[in-house]
Formats: C-alpha cells, structure tokens, sequence
C-alpha cells in the first residue's frame, strides 16, 4: 500500500470520528433535561469533533495553505467556544434557567446578588 492510501485511511477515519462525536453532541443537546448538561453537550464532543474533521480535511487534502487556513478555524474553534458557554451558563442562571438543586457549588450567587438584587427563582418549567 502506498502512502497516499494510508493518508486517506487515517483522513477518513478522522472524518468518521469527527462526524459521529458531532452527532452525539446533537443528541446530547435534545436528549439532556437541563441547560447546563446541554451546553456541555453543545461545546465539548461538538469542539472536538470538529477538530478531527478538520484534521481529517487537511490530511485529505494535503495542501499547507488550506491546512494554515483549517489551523486558523481550530484555534479560533477553541477560543471562542468556552467563552460561547460560559455567557450562556452565566444568563442562564441569571435568568433563573438554572436550578439550585443541580450545582455542586454555588459561586455565582454572591456576586449577582450584591450586582443585582436578590437571584431570580428557578422558572416553573425545566427546559
């Protein structure tokens, strides 16, 4: 077997990892019951899949400027993608979308009363 055939059994099977942690990330995101579990499930297999894809692109394609680019669109992936959670957690407790009961630990609570008054009660529905 040549290289080329090896190159392009290891890109497929980063596309095939990358493609199925991606939909697991989508299951995750309709099958957990509350906003914390799903932002999880929405940042960390759909980051990571990404990151084989685009591994698995650059293996395929095998070009050092599309792999400069696809390096570009991997950092700025895993710069941007914990900020994206942590504003989404942060108002979603803000907006009483996180419940008491399913924190371990309550930092938050302290800076957002002495911010903003008392923190909003959990909401009457879990979604």
């Amino acid at each position: 077997m040549t290289l080329d055939v090896w190159l392009d059994i290891v890109a497929g099977t980063f596309l095939v990892a990358g493609a199925f942690l991606s939909f697991i990330a989508g299951v995750g995101i309709v099958h957990f019951p509350d906003l914390l579990a799903r932002m999880h499930a929405g940042t960390k297999p759909q980051v990571l899949g990404m990151l084989f894809m685009l591994v698995g692109l650059a293996v395929r394609l095998r070009s050092w400027s599309v792999a400069g680019l696809l390096l570009l669109v991997i950092l700025f992936q895993m710069l941007t993608a914990p900020v994206g959670a942590h504003m989404v957690a942060r108002a979603g407790y803000r907006t009483g979308k996180v419940h008491a009961e399913d924190l371990e630990f309550d930092e938050l609570t302290e800076d957002t009363e002495r911010h903003d008054g008392p923190a909003p009660g959990p909401t009457s529905n879990r979604t």
